[in-house]
């Protein structure tokens, strides 16, 4: 409107309109389909293909009279909105919410790692203390997960297996498996002690387990880690299912005291309790920081974010990792949200959301505003502009392939939840 187009409709979601008023030359709409949203600019070729207004000659409120420059500054508008929204919403994350980290130190002290089998399928074993990250020391376990590790070109995890320092590599696929459920447990978790959080209703723990007792034995056999009280509950249970045993032996301690306790257990499956979790506030740094602060750690933290997106996408384009694992929709999108409602987690998914929007946008692919800079780059360097019919018949491709890829990712989003 600056550079004087004229703006035919700004629609907040896709077709059928739901409710609609119009102010001026411009009809502001609100529509039924939640994927994304449109604005309708006289004179240019776009989504709705209009062709039959395409044919009048050239009107001076239109897109396609105006100066290749303008035009260009208008189609990157939207990448632009989306990288400053993505930078805000990670400094106002920053700011309110401050950064919670787990200390690497500490976990090493207290036992190091329980792997899970993604961590046992690249080599890593329960107890493995991870020293080093690509041959740097590091602070925090969030560095051994985070995207810019786990996307490392020839990425190594030192550690210390009782002793004896090994070097374990990461594999360049890594990164997709943590797509999955649970994914980030079922690699790495710091080990911890077997003390009883909150009990199951009606489970073999309420019968005989309290808030706050450390189991310290299980059918004979000494437990400091909630690892190894699981790995002899799965024996147990196998135990159980061949005859060999059906009563399950513990020793806890309970207000200072030790106490024996036994209970039948053929036929279960679990004991039925989470573990606490207040020994994980004892390895946890919490760091605030104040509004100016926040302005560049959070901004930081955004390029980060979209150069890790930016790294995975390529490894996605390149073959290295599948696109099937790796790309997700809104049944994703919605699977990360999880079952309850959390603020931080909501700004920080729609925080990387607007980043790789933008940079997904800006791909050279007719039908996306990526496209449209790709043919005005073209027009302002060699003077030429593409004809019309040219610009109508890359759109339809664009679209096709736009269409595609959205059947593509919604399948996929569903095949996963199966």
């Amino acid at each position: 409107k600056y550079f004087g187009m004229r703006v035919e409709q700004f629609s907040i979601g896709f077709p059928p309109k739901l409710i609609s008023f119009k102010k001026g030359e411009t009809e502001y709409a609100l529509s039924a389909i939640p994927l994304g949203g449109y604005v309708k600019i006289s004179g240019m070729i776009d989504e709705s293909l209009d062709t039959e207004a395409m044919k009048l000659p050239p009107q001076p409120w239109e897109f396609r009279a105006k100066p290749a420059w303008q035009r260009l500054i208008v189609m990157l508008g939207g990448i632009v909105v989306n990288v400053i929204a993505g930078v805000l919403i990670f400094i106002g994350i920053t700011y309110v919410y401050g950064q919670s980290y787990l200390l690497n130190d500490k976990i090493n002290q207290n036992g190091g790692y329980d792997v899970g089998p993604i961590g046992a399928s690249i080599g890593l074993k329960t107890g493995d203390k991870i020293i080093k990250i690509n041959g740097q020391e590091f602070e925090y376990f969030q560095d051994i997960i985070e995207p810019a590790t786990l996307l490392s070109t020839e990425g190594t995890y030192t550690i210390d297996r009782g002793g004896q320092i090994l070097e374990i590599p990461i594999p360049q696929d890594l990164i997709q498996k943590f797509n999955k459920k649970a994914g980030v447990e079922s690699f790495i978790s710091p080990r911890f002690p077997p003390v009883v959080g909150t009990i199951q209703p009606k489970s073999v723990a309420s019968r005989i387990l309290k808030p706050g007792d450390k189991i310290v034995e299980v059918n004979g056999v000494p437990i400091t880690f909630h690892d190894e009280f699981q790995a002899q509950i799965k024996a147990m249970h196998a135990d159980s299912a061949s005859g060999k045993s059906d009563s399950l032996y513990m020793k806890v301690v309970r207000a200072g005291t030790i106490v024996s306790l036994k209970e039948y257990f053929k036929g279960e499956k679990i004991v039925g309790f989470y573990a606490s979790d207040e020994y994980l506030k004892t390895l946890e740094k919490n760091i605030t920081y104040g509004f100016l602060e926040s302005i560049p750690k959070g901004t930081e933290r955004a390029f980060s974010t979209l150069t890790s997106h930016v790294k995975a996408f390529g490894r996605v384009a390149t073959g290295v990792l599948s696109p099937k694992e790796s790309i997700s929709g809104p049944i994703g999108i919605a699977q990360v949200l999880g079952n309850e409602w959390d603020w931080s987690r909501f700004w920080s998914l729609t925080g990387v959301l607007s980043l790789v929007l933008a940079f997904m946008n800006l791909l050279p692919i007719p039908a996306l505003d990526g496209g449209h800079v790709m043919f005005l780059s073209y027009e302002i360097i060699s003077r030429r502009k593409p004809s019309d019919k040219f610009l109508e018949n890359a759109q339809k491709v664009g679209m096709v392939f736009l269409l595609a890829l959205m059947v593509f990712i919604f399948a996929n989003d569903i095949i996963k939840l199966f």
